[in-house]
């Protein structure tokens, strides 16, 4: 047997360096948004490695790669530590980050905007619109996906770079994600009655009534679409200050009030 034989019989029952690296940043993603691993918890690579049965290289470039994300925090001599949770204050200052950048961004894409933004963005609303046929858990993981790729797609249309990249690095929707996962997780461990941990945790989103996020989406594509900068801005001004209230009610649960 020659030598390219072997290692392709060798190779032929374990996933590639760039699947294996793949799914191993995946796999820790996910344990940092529900919590897996806590906020502002130490990362102990061997540990990690161990548990996902991996060895250490692909953990570490899982971490180098969820630091830009801003997931994990690498610290000169500690190592990598889970992201803090936003305070009140901060979590303040990102809505009023986007209430300056995001209207503009919308008013710009309905003016800037050629046949393929819009075709992406009729391609995202229909991404969007398919979430309603998960169950609860799944849809709200789902519909924060199409949240971020839609705000994006909308920043991107704008035709400005340094506006979709000031948006990317806020990384708004994983931060958002992860506050109300641990407004749940508070909630279930304080013993709430089940039905009102999920009249909170479906607030955000209102997936009874047909995602409320979702439909402001679409007022919003469609002003694009129409060429209509006005209404374009005005109706992403508005969902972002609803989303903003409809956000509230997971941060006095976390704050205590």
């Amino acid at each position: 047997m020659n030598t390219q034989s072997s290692i392709r019989r060798a190779s032929a029952g374990r996933p590639s360096r760039s699947v294996l690296s793949d799914e191993t940043h995946d796999a820790i993603r996910e344990m940092l948004l529900n919590h897996t691993i806590a906020p502002g918890e130490h990362i102990n690579i061997d540990a990690l490695s161990r548990e996902l049965e991996v060895s250490q290289t692909p953990v570490r470039e899982a971490l180098a790669r969820l630091e830009s994300d801003d997931l994990v925090v690498k610290q000169p001599l500690r190592g990598y530590t889970a992201t803090e949770l936003l305070t009140v204050t901060q979590l303040d200052d990102l809505f009023q980050f986007r209430l300056l950048i995001e209207p503009w961004s919308a008013e710009k894409a309905a003016t800037q905007s050629d046949h393929h933004g819009h075709e992406e963005l009729r391609a995202e609303l229909e991404r969007g619109a398919a979430v309603g046929a998960l169950d609860m858990e799944r849809a709200y993981a789902a519909m924060s996906e199409h949240d971020a790729r839609f705000h994006e797609l909308i920043a991107r249309l704008s035709g400005s770079e340094f506006v979709r990249d000031a948006f990317v690095r806020t990384h708004c929707h994983l931060h958002l994600f992860r506050l109300y996962q641990a407004g749940q997780a508070q909630l279930e461990a304080a013993g709430k009655d089940s039905a009102f941990v999920d009249t909170l945790f479906s607030l955000y989103y209102q997936p009874t009534s047909g995602f409320l996020a979702f439909r402001e989406h679409e007022g919003i594509a469609q002003a694009v679409l129409a060429g209509d900068a006005a209404s374009a801005r005005t109706r992403m001004h508005d969902h972002i200050q609803s989303s903003r209230e409809r956000f509230a009610p997971a941060m006095t649960v976390l704050n205590g009030h």
